[in-house]
C-alpha cells in the first residue's frame, strides 16, 4: 500500500490550486504516493490547466459543485494511500510537513486525525482549532463571561496536543479513522463536516492531534471568494449547524449567544 494520498478539491481557484499542487510535489520527498484533485464543476479555466498535469495528479471531473464533503469522498474512494491528507486549494505545504504528519500518526495508535499549524499569508499563526460547541460552554461564555470557550484559537504548546476539532484546511486521516469512521458525512454541503468528523472520532475512542511542528500556509477564505452571493455562505452554514446540533439545540444555542451578546454588559 502506498504511504500517502493528498486530496485537493478545486472550485474556481485555478491559480491557488496550481500553487498548492506545486507545493505538495516539491515537498514530497518520496513519501507522497499520489495527488488527487477533484474539480467541482469549475468555470474559470481550471480544468484545462489541471488536465495538463495528469502525469502528476489523478483528476476527477464533476459537472457541478457537489460540495466539500462529497468531493473529498470521491477522492478518498479511489485513494491508494494508507494515510489521507485533505488539503484546501488555498494552502501551501511547507517543507517537511508531510513527513512530520505521517511520522507522528504512525507512532500514535490512538490518532484518528492530525492537523498541522496553519499560518496566515503574512507568516503569523492562524487560529484553526475549536472546542466542541456545547450548550454549557455557550452559557458559560455568553451569559457568565468566561473567555474563549467557543472561539477559534490555536494551541501555544511546542509539542503535539490533543484537541476537540481542527479545521479541514489540512487534515490527515489515519487508517484507524478510515476503518472506524470512514467517509465524511455527505449531509453537509460545506461547513460543520469537520466538527462532525472529529466528534465521530471522539465517539470511536480516537483522538485529534494538533502538531505545531508541521506547518501549512493557509490563505484563509480565498477558496470561498468566488461565491458571488454574499449570503451564500450563511445559507450553507445554517443548515450545517442544524444537521450537526439538531434543530432544537441549534436554535437554543443561537438564542444563548444572541441574548448574551445583547443583554450582558461588556
Amino acid at each position: 500500500m502506498n504511504k500517502l494520498s493528498v486530496i485537493i478539491v478545486n472550485y474556481n481557484t485555478k491559480k491557488l490550486t496550481l500553487q498548492c499542487i506545486k507545493s505538495v510535489i516539491e515537498e514530497g520527498y518520496g513519501i507522497l504516493a499520489e495527488i488527487i484533485v477533484v474539480d467541482n464543476g469549475s468555470t474559470d479555466g481550471s480544468l484545462a490547466e489541471l488536465v495538463k498535469l495528469t502525469k502528476s495528479i489523478k483528476l476527477i471531473k464533476n459537472e457541478k459543485n457537489l460540495g466539500f464533503a462529497k468531493a473529498n469522498n470521491q477522492g478518498i474512494k479511489i485513494a491508494k494511500g494508507k494515510y489521507i491528507l485533505l488539503l484546501n486549494s488555498d494552502t501551501i505545504v511547507k517543507k517537511g510537513t508531510l513527513q512530520k504528519l505521517v511520522h507522528f500518526a504512525e507512532n500514535k495508535d490512538d490518532a484518528g486525525a492530525v492537523v498541522p499549524k496553519l499560518m496566515n499569508s503574512d507568516g503569523s499563526v492562524q487560529a484553526s482549532v475549536y472546542n466542541f460547541p456545547t450548550l454549557q460552554r455557550a452559557v458559560r461564555q455568553y451569559w457568565f463571561g468566561e473567555k474563549d470557550l467557543l472561539d477559534k484559537y490555536y494551541p501555544t504548546d511546542d509539542t503535539a496536543v490533543v484537541i476537540d476539532m481542527g479545521v479541514m484546511a489540512a487534515f490527515l486521516i489515519t487508517p484507524s479513522a478510515l476503518k472506524k469512521i470512514g467517509l465524511l458525512n455527505e449531509r453537509y454541503f460545506m461547513y460543520y463536516e469537520d466538527f462532525d468528523y472529529c466528534r465521530e472520532l471522539r465517539k470511536a475512542g480516537l483522538k485529534t492531534y494538533y502538531l505545531p511542528t508541521a506547518e501549512v500556509i493557509h490563505h484563509h477564505g480565498a477558496s470561498g471568494n468566488n461565491v458571488k452571493d454574499t449570503n451564500e455562505q450563511w445559507k450553507r452554514l445554517i443548515p450545517g449547524s442544524i444537521i450537526y446540533h439538531g434543530r432544537f439545540r441549534h436554535y437554543l444555542l443561537n438564542f444563548i449567544i444572541w441574548s448574551g451578546q445583547k443583554f450582558r454588559k461588556k
